[in-house]
């Protein structure tokens, strides 16, 4: 809470005298409201928009009346998009469900009404004139209220409230939790709100400020109480950089006693320590990196390189349940052993994964380590869009570098050849002579190798542009630190740093004016990160020039739908760059016209999408040394792939796993007898099964009987089964979130048993072939028989039930994900 030493309203606004006339000014219509809240047995408020600022103000006054029973309902606008989204999260997230909150649903009518109406047990009073709720409004702006009197008015009073009767119960959209995402989702900052920000930052100028939730983090919040009461102890919240990720997390873990924050430098822990201690001023906190192993204190800050160590994951440091909220910082390496072995050491009530860039080059699915339960989603494209961060002027350049005589293997190009290439004065000069276009004082550049960082920063200090490199290792003759180099920038000794990937991450410095990608773009998620650092909003900053070297390398098509935003979809490629509308609000993007060109030359040189997935199925076979089961297949293969696959069935591997590796000589002599019988037939029924629900995955572990299968089953094993897979939460969400199953662990056999009836029938009429319904008995016929001690059979089965159930984890991301956009991910 904010803790405002200069603010005249800290009264007790029981004893106030109600004003007939109030003009703004030293005359505030905040206290006015303060009083009648606190006496009022109703209260009714319609509002042009809210403001994070005004809620603030007043949502304590608010919560304190509806602890007391008093009923509040609201009704503002959402025309022209002022009515800021966090605005409305904060008053749901305070008085919960007790306050009516509704939007005015009229489009393309102008909606102005400010009106406070409070009822009182004995009289009343409206105020009404120019005050919206924001800081300024209901505080020093002028602005000119007057108080409406039931006694004196009561006609007057009874029309007021008639017509916001009619108004509220006739004319609006119910604010419930999917308008409120809804509505966030699309909101994008009004111009107007940079006059409105300016004045309401020098209003606070005179005030102590201390931190509270604003913006992203006030969503976040909200989205993360609500996981948690569905039943989630794990979930991911996926945030541009700039965002606050950091003091997102120290709000969030208020409400735990212990908890430990989990990052791969000691540089992160230290400012997240600084974020925390800021947040909650009283937890004791201590650092587990190093020569340090402090386990006493509320919040511990640990390297993953030190605590993921098997000698420190003992009851001797810590036991297993010792923490009770956890923060895995930069979530998008969680599936890196160290991390792994902290994820499934620990046993918190709440795991929480904090990430701008969740998609990995190697396309290890971090999201399956949180069940997809992404809680809370601000991409950079929103993130600007919102004005949460400045936006960018992109231009791209051609640079002539031929990448086609330079080897490429495994995703990457050869680091050596590239530096050949790169170290040429040609090339350096064309940079530079871009550089000096603008009049950048703090500007980044992205190189591909230590040598090459160490060749730009002497080749600028050369030419009169002071310059340094940060790279990791021993130093170079024009390396420096990381932290004197930063500071350096920051008082504006040196006017760009040049480095490899040491500042892709962590990195505060909110008044960098330029980024330069001087290297090939081989991985979105870098890119992002690395484009990120320059966003952050500051001071006087309006936007952050962008400079990005281009040649004729792999992915450099991809460059235009990184920048859209469109990462998601990138396997389904046009043929053209994206239109000036698709990226974000008040963005420049500027291609050189040979880049047209060679973007078009790439899109025509694509290999079949058939010969891509046997390319793909290679790469992850070399990448786990054997060959990948479905579900692994499933799990690491490139999401820009399998969007081209997956609504393909001529092409789609996962409609017959079995049929694939056949088709590619990859069967073992076991998975040989399989083909072209009842159980290669039987696989491919599972493998393509319809599922709404998860309800078919129990039954069919039932059968799996841990790899003893069985061809009967009677309800107590069909009872076991079902019990014992809902009873881990990240299963259990679907019968969460529905009335008629929320109770589900009250639930006794013949309350599962019911549930179990929808996958037998559902069997049953779609692969009657294989299931037959005997009431205490549910059978697979004895056409199976002969390959029930299979072991290449016994192995298909329980990957496909595997696959199908991470598939309907993914799919249940990307519904949400539809119905929060009102759009299909590709």
């Amino acid at each position: 809470m904010n803790k405002e030493s200069t603010i005249k309203h800290n009264l007790t606004y029981k004893d106030i005298e109600p004003l007939n006339c109030i003009t703004g000014d030293t005359n505030h219509l905040l206290p006015q409201l303060k009083a009648s809240i606190t006496k009022a047995k109703s209260i009714d408020i319609i509002i042009a928009f809210l403001m994070e600022s005004g809620v603030k103000l007043i949502v304590k006054n608010l919560k304190e009346a509806v602890n007391k029973g008093v009923p509040i309902r609201i009704l503002t606008g959402n025309y022209l998009n002022i009515t800021q989204p966090q605005a409305l999260y904060l008053l749901k997230d305070e008085l919960k469900g007790e306050v009516d909150l509704r939007f005015y649903n009229i489009p393309n009518k102008s909606f102005h009404p400010k009106a406070y109406i409070f009822e009182y047990e004995t009289g009343g009073d409206i105020f009404i004139g120019s005050s919206n709720i924001s800081r300024s409004a209901l505080t020093t702006g002028i602005e000119w209220n007057y108080r409406i009197s039931k006694d004196a008015h009561s006609d007057d009073f009874k029309e007021y409230k008639r017509t916001f009767e009619d108004l509220f119960l006739n004319h609006t959209i119910i604010v419930d939790d999917n308008e409120l995402q809804r509505y966030s989702k699309t909101w994008r900052r009004p111009r107007v709100f940079s006059d409105i920000e300016k004045l309401e930052d020098k209003e606070k100028e005179n005030v102590i400020q201390f931190p509270t939730p604003k913006a992203a983090q006030i969503e976040a919040l909200y989205e993360l109480k609500k996981s948690r009461e569905e039943g989630f102890d794990r979930g991911i919240v996926v945030a541009a950089t700039g965002i606050g990720k950091t003091y997102l997390a120290a709000f969030d873990s208020r409400s735990f006693k212990k908890v430990l924050f989990v990052a791969h430098r000691q540089e992160i822990l230290e400012q997240a320590e600084n974020a925390f201690k800021s947040v909650r001023e009283d937890s004791a906190t201590g650092f587990f990196s190093g020569c340090d192993k402090a386990t006493d204190c509320d919040i511990v800050f640990a390297t993953v390189q030190t605590l993921g160590q098997a000698r420190y994951l003992a009851e001797e440091y810590f036991e297993k349940n010792y923490f009770d909220y956890i923060v895995i910082d930069k979530f998008h390496h969680a599936a890196a052993k160290n991390y792994q072995n902290i994820i499934n050491y620990f046993t918190p009530k709440f795991l929480l994964g904090i990430t701008a860039t969740p998609e990995r080059m190697d396309n290890k699915d971090v999201f399956e380590i949180c069940y997809y339960n992404v809680v809370y989603e601000v991409r950079l494209k929103e993130a600007i869009n919102k004005g949460w961060l400045v936006p960018f002027r992109y231009y791209g350049i051609f640079d002539e570098t031929d990448y086609s005589k330079i080897t490429f293997k495994n995703g990457k190009y050869n680091e050596e050849e590239l530096e050949k290439a790169f170290m040429i004065e040609k090339r350096a000069d064309l940079i530079l002579s871009h550089y000096r276009k603008y009049n950048s004082e703090k500007a980044l550049g992205f190189c591909s190798s230590r040598k090459h960082a160490n060749y730009m920063a002497e080749y600028f200090c050369n030419n009169g542009i002071e310059a340094c490199a940060v790279l990791s290792g021993d130093s170079m003759s024009y390396s420096m630190g990381r932290k004197e180099a930063l500071e350096k920038l920051r008082q504006g000794k040196i006017k760009v740093i040049f480095s490899v990937d040491m500042f892709n991450e962590g990195l505060d410095v909110p008044n960098i004016d330029m980024v330069m990608f001087l290297r090939p773009t081989e991985s979105a998620a870098i890119f992002l990160q690395q484009l990120g650092r320059g966003l952050r909003k500051s001071c006087d900053k309006k936007y952050l020039n962008v400079l990005d070297f281009i040649g004729n390398y792999k992915k450099a098509n991809l460059v235009p739908y990184l920048l859209s935003g469109d990462v998601k979809s990138m396997g389904n490629i046009r043929k053209s760059v994206p239109k000036e509308e698709e990226y974000p609000e008040g963005c420049i993007v500027d291609f050189d016209f040979k880049l047209i060109d060679l973007f078009k030359r790439i899109y025509q040189a694509q290999k079949k999408i058939t010969e891509i997935v046997k390319e793909e199925f290679y790469r992850i076979k070399q990448q786990l040394e054997r060959v990948p089961s479905r579900y692994e297949m499933y799990k690491y293969m490139d999401d820009d792939i399998y969007n081209n696959i997956r609504t393909n069935a001529k092409v789609n591997i996962f409609n017959d796993y079995i049929g694939f590796l056949k088709a590619i000589d990859e069967v073992d002599q076991e998975e040989e007898k399989l083909i072209k019988t009842s159980a290669h037939d039987f696989i491919k029924k599972l493998e393509t099964t319809s599922m709404s629900k998860t309800y078919k995955m129990p039954l069919l572990l039932a059968f799996y009987n841990n790899g003893q299968i069985k061809l009967s089953i009677n309800e107590d094993e069909i009872y076991l089964s079902f019990k014992k897979f809902y009873s881990k939460s990240s299963n259990a969400v679907d019968l969460l979130r529905d009335k008629s199953t929320k109770s589900y662990l009250n639930w006794d056999k013949k309350a599962y048993l019911k549930i179990a009836k929808n996958p037998r029938a559902a069997f049953v009429n779609s692969a009657s072939e294989f299931f037959e319904d005997k009431g205490e008995v549910y059978n697979i016929k004895s056409i199976l028989k002969e390959f029930q001690h299979n072991k290449a059979f016994i192995r298909h089965f329980k990957d496909v039930i595997d696959y199908r159930t991470i598939k309907f984890y993914k799919e249940r991301l990307e519904k949400k994900h539809e119905e929060v956009y009102g759009v299909k991910k590709a």
